[in-house]
């Protein structure tokens, strides 16, 4: 786990999956992919997916395996595809349960900023991943992290995921990239939730996905060190966020392009500091 967390100051890396588990056949077969990528690509990847999806807009909507069935898929995900793995909690209980088995502990946007379950995810020694609430500034993430190393959390990540503007719409400010960075921590960018449309088709949420490299590239050059994105063969077959994942098959070209990027800046970033050395 320290190693991953180290790697990931150093060099940009993805977090992807599903948004939800909808079988063990689907985690395990977008797995092995992702494996294939970080090993093709040389990027570091973490598998993304949840076990239950307590947000959802409606009672009706799919949620997930459970907590139990979800962590023995996440298990076995882990086991065959050789890749750390991370799930959302939602209640502080799920914290202990779910490190038993997960790298990365991923809190909600919506839960940001709930003491107990923030407390009770630093104290599994693990990762914890939280996404900035849609309704904070960056700077009130500070506040966050606090909570989090007061309780003897040493790992952290914060994810930008995009701002409540008006009715069913988000809008991303990247100043929060920089900004969260001040804190010490490195920053995550998730291009596939900030082109969602909350509730935006009545029950279910839209979303942008043609959007997701535009914001993806901008979050890069804006120094963020990693990159989420939910994934999926068949975005609109999925029985979650259907309108915001991108799509497999195409996942190799925009990561190969994040990551040229990437290396273009810091081979800026590099020549401008020999210059400035040389008195340039």
């Amino acid at each position: 786990m320290q190693n991953l967390y180290q790697s990931s100051s150093s060099q940009l890396f993805l977090i992807a999956g599903p948004c939800v588990l909808e079988s063990l056949e689907l985690g395990l077969s977008i797995g092995r992919l992702l494996a294939e990528l970080q090993d093709e690509l040389q990027i570091k990847v973490v598998f993304k997916s949840s076990f239950d999806k307590a947000n959802r807009s409606s009672i009706n909507s799919f949620r997930g395996p459970g907590l139990e069935q979800g962590l023995k898929w996440l298990a076995k995900i882990k086991k065959e595809t050789g890749l750390p793995v991370t799930t959302d909690i939602h209640e502080p209980k799920q914290a202990k349960i779910s490190a038993e088995v997960v790298d990365v502990l991923q809190i909600p946007a919506f839960l940001s900023r709930q003491t107990d379950l923030l407390v009770a995810a630093a104290k599994t020694e693990r990762i914890v991943n939280v996404k900035k609430g849609q309704f904070l500034s960056p700077w009130d993430m500070e506040n966050v992290v606090e909570k989090l190393k007061q309780s003897g959390g040493s790992y952290i990540w914060l994810t930008e995921r995009g701002t409540c503007l008006g009715y069913n719409n988000l809008v991303v400010d990247f100043r929060s990239i920089p900004i969260m960075q001040t804190f010490g921590y490195p920053v995550v960018f998730d291009a596939t939730h900030s082109v969602q449309i909350p509730g935006g088709q009545g029950s279910v949420s839209g979303g942008e996905r043609q959007y997701v490299s535009l914001l993806a590239r901008a979050a890069v050059v804006c120094g963020c060190q990693g990159i989420f994105m939910e994934v999926h063969p068949e975005p609109e077959k999925a029985l979650c966020d259907g309108p915001n994942m991108w799509p497999t098959s195409v996942l190799k070209p925009i990561i190969n392009e994040l990551k040229m990027l990437e290396k273009t800046l810091n081979g800026s970033k590099a020549s401008s500091s020999d210059n400035q050395n040389a008195g340039l």
